[in-house]
């Protein structure tokens, strides 16, 4: 258990959840004797000085990674869309949101030659709307192009996010289904801790469902 703390502390955030993600499909009670374990070691680390950093982040690992794998709230199917500015990160995207089980469909751009960033959030957010796709994530240099786009649309409820809370919010509060990503403004790493906090956190439902009906145009 401790080996694989360490490798959690030192694998960056989506290798070491994938690598968890490995280990629980062939030890389906890895995650309960890690419960088991961290109950009787973590409080003992304040009295024995056990690597208390370690431990938190073995924790926190393991409690992201459980919460993905088991909370995702749309179904593993959704849309990705980008123009030039944001092919790189798309590209650097797809894999990982492949290897977390999700069959992806690419509205393009499918290289770095230019692309009107319209042209690509409008099939996204018409798939949406005819219930194809779920969900979808489009990707600009600012994000606001394909946001602004995307929100043209009756049916969508695009989220311009640059960080992991703000998308949890716009899930818990604004029931958004679109996450659009600066790509200009953010590293991989953020986008896919965007991406993460997206796909888990439910609705929330009660008084922001009567704030979300009123977003409509009549």
């Amino acid at each position: 258990m401790f080996l694989l703390a360490l490798v959690c502390e030192y694998l960056p955030m989506h290798n070491s959840i994938l690598f968890v993600n490995e280990l629980l499909y062939i030890f389906p009670m890895l995650f309960t004797s890690a419960l088991m374990v961290i109950s009787f070691f973590y409080p003992l680390s304040f009295f024995f000085k056990l690597p208390n950093k370690i431990l938190r982040k073995f924790v926190e690992d393991i409690n992201r990674f459980f919460h993905v794998m088991t909370a995702f709230i749309f179904p593993k199917k959704l849309a990705i869309g980008s123009d030039h500015a944001g092919f790189e990160l798309k590209e650097a995207l797809l894999p990982f949101l492949r290897e977390l089980g999700f069959n992806v469909k690419d509205f393009g751009a499918f290289s770095e030659d230019r692309v009107d960033y319209p042209d690509v959030a409008h099939p996204l957010a018409t798939a949406i709307e005819q219930g194809d796709f779920p969900c979808g994530i489009l990707i600009c240099g600012s994000g606001q192009g394909v946001n602004i786009t995307a929100n043209k649309h009756q049916g969508i409820r695009s989220a311009l996010v640059w960080n992991a809370e703000i998308a949890a919010l716009s899930r818990g509060h604004n029931n958004a289904n679109v996450l659009a990503l600066p790509a200009r403004f953010m590293d991989v790493d953020t986008a896919k801790a965007c991406i993460l906090a997206f796909l888990s956190t439910p609705f929330e439902g009660g008084r922001h469902a009567d704030r979300v009906a009123k977003m409509g145009c009549l």
